[in-house]
């Protein structure tokens, strides 16, 4: 399974941005950062996870929430291994732990926020945003 580390989580008000990292680790033999699919969650309390945006490291192909289509972009950096979240325009409503996912995929595969089928996940960042 490969490892899982995000940063950039933090308190603002609405309208604010923030932009959140993901760095990625511990590939098995033969499996590089390219064969992953890779998202973001969240989880607000009392709720349940839900997906906010997919990449798709091999092809950059992406799929986005509607609730945050316009405001948020998913982005990776293939030197760096890292995943990161632009966050603009943010709302209450976005406030959340936010949690990074993957699992392998690759061009034939089909992005979806099905949560059973991510394999790994980082510990999360907390996104609070003030009204």
């Amino acid at each position: 399974q490969v490892q899982l580390v995000e940063s950039g989580g933090g308190s603002v008000q609405a309208g604010g941005s923030l932009r959140l990292s993901c760095a990625a680790s511990g590939y098995t033999y033969g499996i590089t950062w390219k064969n992953y699919c890779m998202a973001w969650f969240r989880q607000a309390p009392g709720k349940e996870r839900e997906g906010v945006a997919v990449l798709y490291t091999g092809g950059g192909s992406t799929l986005y929430a509607d609730s945050v289509k316009g405001r948020f972009a998913i982005s990776q950096d293939n030197a760096k291994n890292t995943l990161y979240l632009q966050m603009n325009t943010l709302k209450p409503e976005d406030t959340a732990m936010y949690f990074c996912a993957a699992k392998l995929c690759g061009y034939w595969s089909s992005l979806s926020f099905t949560r059973s089928t991510y394999k790994s996940w980082g510990q999360g960042t907390q996104v609070t945003v003030s009204s």
